[in-house]
């Protein structure tokens, strides 16, 4: 290597590894990796730990003396709130942090109960087959047929909107998509021969779901979970906004949108930061869930 390495300075040549340009690499890695993606949910998760620590100001109550002040760089903006005020004074940069905290929360609480509930219920219909797959099938076939969000503003309204019932109608959202992915692969996996050998060494059905069949479509599971987290996000805040989701004056990015459509001309700022906090969190898991995809699948990597 050193041989080659003088060589090639006695030709007045650079090595090889100097003549790889940056460019190409920062293409490769923006291509091969969610570089973007992931950072946009970390600096969304630093907004979420860091600002609320730090913010001298409450969420929920304001100053009215500090009404619809603006972002920092518009004529009437300062550093005291650097993202403005809204209609009663509060800071919009603490209120985006704390929603923050609450969408996210709410959409992982959501997606974890709804995995395992989805999961559990993939796994028996796809190992026992016959009538009980036959009437979870159906089952997610007629749930899949409900308008949700009608089912959901009419279960808010008779219910009343809370954060445990936004988790509740959000987890009735995701658990059947589970359902249908894991029951597919379940049923490939019960005919590989390792659960053959292990059902002929008398292990029980648990053990087999759960050490033989489970482990199988963890890979699966990931990557529903991950392209599903973005649409409970965005769920949550439809709700939200609707009034069937977090109840005003806890800070949602849902509620703030609500809040501030009446005063979209005046105080543009009240709408347009937390819509943009959700376009980049929905985006950032949508193509998080994209590259998990490309990943995972053994079939999409033989085709790369």
């Amino acid at each position: 290597m050193d041989l080659a390495f003088e060589g090639a300075k006695e030709a007045g040549a650079a090595p090889s590894w100097f003549r790889i340009r940056p460019t190409r690499v920062i293409f490769r890695a923006l291509r091969d990796f969610p570089v973007l993606p992931v950072a946009v949910l970390v600096a969304l998760m630093l907004l979420a730990v860091v600002v609320p620590a730090l913010s001298p100001y409450d969420p929920i109550k304001g100053n009215l003396r500090d009404r619809n002040v603006g972002p920092v760089w518009t004529t009437d903006g300062n550093w005291s709130h650097p993202l403005g005020t809204d209609v009663v004074g509060r800071d919009v940069l603490t209120r985006l942090a704390h929603g923050a905290r609450v969408s996210l929360t709410v959409a992982v609480v959501a997606l974890v109960s709804g995995t395992v509930i989805g999961t559990t219920l993939g796994l028996v219909a796809g190992y026992f087959g016959g009538l009980t797959d036959e009437l979870i099938m159906r089952v997610v076939d007629v749930w899949f047929a409900f308008p949700f969000l009608l089912i959901a503003l009419l279960i808010g309204v008779v219910v009343g909107a809370s954060l445990y019932t936004i988790i509740g109608l959000l987890v009735l959202f995701v658990w059947a998509s589970f359902v249908r992915y894991v029951r597919a692969e379940v049923l490939t996996l019960k005919e590989r021969d390792y659960v053959s050998m292990a059902k002929i060494a008398g292990a029980g059905t648990s053990r087999i779901l759960l050490r033989h069949i489970l482990p199988g479509v963890v890979n699966t599971i990931a990557v529903v979970a991950s392209l599903r987290i973005g649409q409970l996000i965005l769920a949550e805040a439809s709700l939200s906004f609707l009034g069937a989701g977090i109840p005003p004056p806890r800070p949602s990015w849902g509620v703030m949108i609500s809040d501030g459509r009446q005063y979209i001309q005046e105080a543009w700022w009240i709408t347009v930061f937390p819509g943009l906090a959700v376009f980049s969190l929905v985006y950032a898991f949508n193509f998080l869930g994209d590259w998990l995809r490309d990943r995972l699948d053994p079939r999409l990597r033989q085709v790369n």
